[in-house]
């Protein structure tokens, strides 16, 4: 990336396509919330690079005044791996839903972050597909009736965040979109980030799957139904703080604070290099009707993929001296040690 501070507006980074995913879609506030945060990084928009695989997520490029790859469905973050490695210096962002990243692209969604590629990724989850109609996705809830279940979904959903913190990613975190500065501060983490970040945002889905967050994410609810993970903070949550959480063996457990006392609470360390109260953590609930965890899960530092690449590569370049390319086209299929 540049080193030069450039200066943008959040016009800078929108472009002139029309916005067309359906009224009240909580991508909207999502992208809004996107566009506000890049002039606040200080980063060129030819040095930012957005990549999405298919569905409704996946228009995002699309809207963001910068280099974008449309890819094909769930190889985004195959895609990003490339481009990572061959130009380390570009900003990188991937977008795609949870039919998109879990299920066709899952395989490669584990080994981007297990690898800690240098990208974000963006896991835009409505546990639906949208774009094909209302099928149940990987994060449908079991029981959800829909075109492709009419009996009644019988899959076991994965949570996101606990796939992401098994597959060692470095940088887990999650959000919504009912709350922008929220949205932003968990982008700006990532971005932050050397390594692979994912950010899992409940978003609604107003036509096939409408107010599957309402429980928790309505503003009269998340009070008592967020639980705001803050590092080097007690786990407290409710109007009052009287509601926290507790490690029971290797289980989180949400306890009454008055019972066991502010003491006895998880003291919240995402810098922790044992990712187990982490996943821990992301277990806390079944589904989003169920008091639920936002905010960074795991923030730790390791080894980045592309940087290590290059100095391999360096390393044995010097130790072999200059390549012969026409020998090499002009070789035996085999050699004799």
């Amino acid at each position: 990336m540049t080193d030069v501070e450039t200066t943008t507006t959040r016009k800078d980074w929108a472009t002139d396509q029309e916005v067309r995913w359906c009224p009240g879609c909580g991508d909207y506030s999502i992208l809004t919330a996107m566009q506000l945060m890049m002039p606040e990084l200080g980063v060129s928009r030819e040095d930012t690079v957005f990549i999405s695989g298919i569905g409704c997520a996946a228009r995002f490029p699309y809207y963001m005044n910068t280099y974008g790859i449309h890819s094909i469905h769930g190889r985004a973050p195959a895609f990003a791996t490339g481009l990572a490695v061959a130009r380390p210096d570009l900003s990188i962002w991937v977008v795609g839903g949870d039919g998109d990243m879990l299920s066709i692209g899952g395989n490669h969604l584990i080994h981007a972050l297990r690898r800690n590629v240098n990208v974000n990724i963006l896991l835009f989850n409505n546990m639906i597909y949208g774009l094909t109609k209302g099928q149940y996705s990987p994060t449908s809830e079991v029981g959800k009736i829909t075109k492709s279940s009419p009996y009644g979904s019988l899959d076991q959903p994965f949570n996101a965040v606990s796939v992401a913190i098994g597959a060692e990613a470095s940088f887990v975190a999650r959000t919504h979109d009912m709350d922008r500065k929220h949205m932003q501060e968990m982008f700006r983490r990532a971005w932050e980030h050397p390594g692979a970040s994912l950010v899992e945002v409940y978003q609604n889905c107003n036509v096939f799957n409408d107010g599957a967050f309402d429980t928790i994410s309505k503003r009269a609810n998340r009070d008592s139904m967020l639980i705001n993970l803050t590092h080097g903070e007690p786990i407290k949550f409710g109007a009052d703080a009287e509601r926290g959480v507790v490690m029971d063996g290797g289980d989180a457990v949400i306890v009454d604070v008055a019972d066991v006392g502010e003491d006895a609470l998880v003291v919240h360390d995402e810098r922790r290099p044992n990712p187990a109260v982490s996943f821990a953590l992301s277990r806390l609930a079944a589904g989003p009707t169920e008091p639920t965890p936002i905010g960074v899960f795991r923030a730790v530092e390791r080894g980045e993929y592309a940087s290590a690449n290059s100095a391999q590569l360096a390393s044995a370049q010097e130790q072999a001296g200059p390549g012969d390319l026409a020998a090499l086209l002009r070789s035996n299929p085999t050699w004799t040690a």
